[in-house]
């Protein structure tokens, strides 16, 4: 990480012919990218980016330059590094569309926003789409019968498969054939988002809307990124707001193209291009949970599910798939939920979990519940942060700190293994009505690694079974009481 870091000051004065006041971290999101806030002298802010795929960088870097020249709501990108890993982009700030619609839920002034989007959306398919070169895409160039495939079988090799459930794989493989076909045969193909999202729509103070992340695009059916923004999961729009924004988008789409759309064939197209969407989001959901055990993309499965369930029991695709739809059946069913749906706990519940960091120098904490038992972790085989002369004085709370434990030590595999293992015990504690829980976080001084790993269960806790929880950092003399009157 300090590499990263000193490698965007660099890139800064190279391009400014000074050091920038400071470089920070951002939390890192889904992606394996990493971001950067610079801070200019005058006040203003730049995202200095790194990302270890030159080819992706190249894409993103391809697109916004291209789409800005038309001044579509892309970043300008300021300097790229001579490696292309590193580069400097506009700042938009750290609020998106899904942060203001969770904030102020289904008001007129987020439809509005949402309706904004999908007109901006409208302007750089068609437009963004002339004269540009799809061979600089990151992956196919067109997403069309083969891509479509590809999105089915991620999700079949990574969700349906790890259900472990009986079905004729062949027969499945014939009725992907069948929709994938089915699908390609769009009347209209212009620059594909491919993830687009309210997460990826970052609004600004005079509610104007950027786009970021369409490094993943290519020339495919608009339909696609109509269908990822309006049945996302996490945003969770009524089928009043589905169906509204989908007829705004719509006449967007025919000011853009200045003809009528045949609506009934886009409507259809449409919503197999949201299934396809609702399944490759499950086949993500699935490789970076179920695979690469990380939790927040398991304690997501349950809603993706439910919106699975919510688009078979209103539509109909109109098309034979039997096998597939037996599969389907098989995803949405009470028996799939209840493997992804963990006891949740409410105020009623017994269960306090106690859990502390601490030093060895000053032995393990005492269990005072009269329980006895619990867990205790030893971080001391993670590297020490303490060991650095730039962490001596900081704790495992520190942005630098938790940036070193998470890009530098096998801290995240750890932390993956200590939540599979404290899951188990939590839910049979919530069904049994158990009163007490404690897990002990143990390194060498009780100050990086222990803070670090405490505070990471203890969220992971508390988002996914809405536990009560006593946090104590013992050496850092730190006590919180989470869900506890």
């Amino acid at each position: 990480m300090q590499k990263s870091l000193q490698a965007i000051s660099e890139l800064y004065e190279s391009w400014k012919g000074i050091k920038p006041k400071l470089v920070e971290v951002l939390p890192q999101s889904g992606s394996e990218r990493r971001y950067f806030r610079v801070h200019q002298s005058d006040g203003t802010t730049l995202i200095g980016t790194y990302g270890a795929n030159s080819k992706e960088n190249e894409a993103f870097i391809y697109f916004s330059k291209k789409f800005k020249a038309q001044n579509f709501p892309v970043a300008t990108i300021h300097k790229v590094s001579s490696d292309g890993l590193f580069y400097l982009q506009e700042d938009f700030g750290d609020n998106s569309l899904l942060y203001f619609l969770e904030k102020e839920e289904a008001t007129s002034n987020i439809y509005a926003l949402f309706k904004k989007s999908l007109e901006e959306l409208a302007k750089l398919q068609v437009n963004g789409d002339k004269e540009l070169d799809y061979t600089r895409c990151l992956t196919n160039q067109e997403f069309g019968k083969q891509a479509i495939m590809a999105d089915l079988l991620y999700f079949k090799y990574y969700f349906l498969d790890a259900l472990r459930k009986p079905y004729d794989k062949q027969k499945l493989i014939d009725d992907f054939e069948l929709l994938s076909q089915f699908l390609s045969k769009t009347d209209y193909r212009f620059f594909m988002f491919r993830d687009f999202q309210s997460r990826n729509i970052m609004v600004q103070k005079d509610n104007s809307i950027h786009f970021i992340d369409y490094q993943g695009g290519m020339k495919g059916a608009p339909q696609y990124d109509v269908a990822s923004l309006l049945w996302q999961a996490k945003a969770n729009l009524s089928n009043e707001w589905k169906e509204n924004l989908l007829v705004d988008y719509m006449n967007a789409l025919e000011l853009q193209i200045s003809k009528k759309l045949d609506r009934t064939t886009f409507r259809n197209q449409y919503k197999g291009f949201v299934l396809i969407r609702l399944l490759q989001v499950l086949g993500a959901y699935g490789f970076r949970g179920l695979f690469e055990r990380k939790a927040h993309f398991l304690t997501s499965i349950p809603t993706a599910l439910k919106n699975l369930n919510e688009f078979l029991n209103q539509n109909d695709l109109n098309i034979e798939i039997p096998e597939f739809q037996k599969v389907l059946a098989i995803c949405t069913s009470d028996e799939t939920m209840l493997q992804f749906s963990p006891p949740i706990a409410t105020d009623q519940t017994p269960l306090i979990i106690n859990i502390s960091s601490f030093s060895y120098k000053n032995g393990i904490p005492t269990d005072n519940s009269g329980n006895g038992g619990g867990f205790v972790f030893d971080c001391r085989g993670i590297l020490n942060p303490g060991r650095l002369e730039e962490f001596k004085v900081l704790t495992g709370r520190d942005k630098s700190v938790q940036s070193f434990l998470e890009q530098q030590t096998k801290m995240i595999s750890f932390l993956n293994s200590v939540f599979d293992t404290v899951d188990i015990t939590v839910e049979e504690y919530l069904n049994r009505n158990f009163e007490n829980l404690s897990i002990n976080f143990g390194c060498t001084g009780g100050q990086h690694r222990s803070v670090y790993a405490a505070d990471a269960l203890a969220r992971h806790l508390r988002n996914k079974f809405n536990v009560k929880i006593i946090l104590h950092h013992r050496e850092q003399n730190i006590l919180e009481k989470k869900g506890i009157e």
